[in-house]
């Protein structure tokens, strides 16, 4: 990992703890960097009901447009779970990382010992559903 991404791992190691997984127990956290060097925070937010529980990348996504970082583009998505391997974001959250980060912004997914692998977000959802898709939709 270079000096950025060691600190984005660093961030999002930390946050670990905040982590709000009474249910599951399973502690994820992201961090996440702008072109501009910014960086955003989520945790993993569980609900009784589990579908309305929110994954960390989505929370780290949605404190970005809440700060009003859409002028400012994701460059690097970091996952972390308290787990012995590195962790792999679920569909839906592919699916807001295609929507807010460029084809080729980087993810990376790693574990609390370090171990990590890179991938593109185009590499972790190639074939997502887009805006083009409504408009081709709505106009048939």
């Amino acid at each position: 990992m270079n000096e950025a991404e060691s600190r984005l791992f660093a961030l999002a190691k930390e946050h670990l703890k905040d982590s709000y997984s009474p249910y599951s127990h399973f502690q994820v956290a992201a961090a996440l960097m702008t072109e501009s060097g910014k960086t955003y925070t989520g945790v993993n937010i569980e609900n009784s009901s589990f579908g309305l529980t929110n994954c960390a990348e989505r929370t780290a996504m949605f404190n970005w447009i809440n700060d009003g970082g859409l002028p400012d583009p994701i460059e690097q998505l970091l996952i972390i779970g308290n787990t012995d391997r590195p962790i792999s974001p679920c569909g839906a959250c592919r699916q807001v990382m295609s929507e807010f980060m460029a084809p080729e912004s980087e993810v990376i997914l790693t574990d609390t010992k370090g171990e990590f692998v890179r991938y593109t977000v185009d590499e972790l959802i190639p074939y997502h559903f887009t805006e083009k898709d409504i408009e081709d939709g709505a106009n048939k």
